[in-house]
């Protein structure tokens, strides 16, 4: 009797590491939610460093009189489709202006002045 064995080859997953769901379903309504969006997000699990963003930003928004809702984006898919992989980010009209630290209040400031120029 021969044993076969499938040396080299793994079993593609639905979901990755994250526990997020990749599947193109997921990806195609996560680049329609980027295009269709808020003008302000910001990207990240919901961790400290990315409540320490949103905060920032919100300060940053009032402190400009801005009337603006910030989306908070945690699903992994979504924040992939910005091509963002390391968080918290920040999102303004689409574009991502800053990913991996957590800004203060006044950098978001002058970012969002930048942004409206």
């Amino acid at each position: 009797m021969m044993a076969l064995f499938n040396f080299g080859k793994k079993k593609e997953k639905d979901s990755n590491c994250c526990g997020g769901n990749c599947d193109a379903e997921s990806i195609a309504k996560a680049k329609s939610t980027k295009i269709e969006g808020a003008f302000v997000k910001v990207l990240g699990t919901g961790c400290t460093k990315c409540n320490q963003l949103e905060k920032a930003t919100k300060e940053a928004l009032q402190q400009l009189g801005m009337d603006t809702t910030i989306d908070h984006i945690t699903d992994f898919s979504q924040i992939a489709s910005y091509g963002v992989m390391t968080t918290p980010a920040l999102v303004i009209d689409g574009k991502v202006v800053s990913y991996g630290k957590v800004l203060k209040t006044e950098e978001v400031v002058g970012i969002l002045k930048k942004a409206r120029e």
